[in-house]
């Protein structure tokens, strides 16, 4: 149990909180939003199973590495590395699309948050999350980029991301 109750730590308190830098929700998303008519790589998600139309939506952007994916923003933006975030309320009908830009052309690990409660926060008993390798279901410690990782070419790539909400006491999965 000590260890379970560490990994739901590690998910909901960033990095940065533990060196006293509070994370910013503005942090990578000028560089990540999508602006009309631009070329260049960009994922364009469309994003299935939500639970509801509640809050918000983001998408973050990772490096396509185990020891990057979903580390803290200011850690991965000082040290020169990939961040992007792309955050907006969730629309009341329609289909729910995403677009967040890439620097270049390659493998990118993206992770994404139904933010249920509009809080910017993972509260693991109220909102959702979706991974590009659309896992049947998530265990309660962190996701490896395998589940997380997405090639983007030169132009728009389109992707599909599956939510998956909480399914009993240690895991998550889609809605049936």
């Amino acid at each position: 149990m000590k260890k379970f109750a560490m990994v739901l730590f590690s998910l909901t308190v960033p990095l940065a909180a533990h060196a006293g830098v509070a994370p910013s929700p503005l942090l990578g998303t000028a560089e990540g939003r999508c602006r009309p008519n631009e070329t260049g790589p960009a994922f364009l998600l469309t994003i299935a199973g939500l639970k509801d139309r509640k809050g918000l939506i983001k998408v973050e952007m990772y490096p396509a590495d185990d020891a990057d994916f979903l580390s803290d923003d200011n850690v991965l933006v000082n040290a020169g590395k990939t961040f992007r975030r792309v955050e907006v309320p969730l629309p009341q009908t329609g289909p729910v699309t995403l677009c967040i830009r890439a620097p270049r052309a390659g493998a990118y690990g993206l992770s994404l948050l139904h933010d249920r409660d509009s809080n910017r926060k993972l509260g693991l008993s109220v909102d959702g999350i979706g991974l590009p390798g659309n896992p049947a279901t998530l265990g309660p410690s962190k996701p490896r980029i395998a589940m997380g990782r997405a090639i983007v070419g030169n132009g728009p790539t389109p992707l599909t991301i599956r939510m998956m909400y909480r399914r009993g006491l240690f895991s998550f999965g889609p809605l049936k």
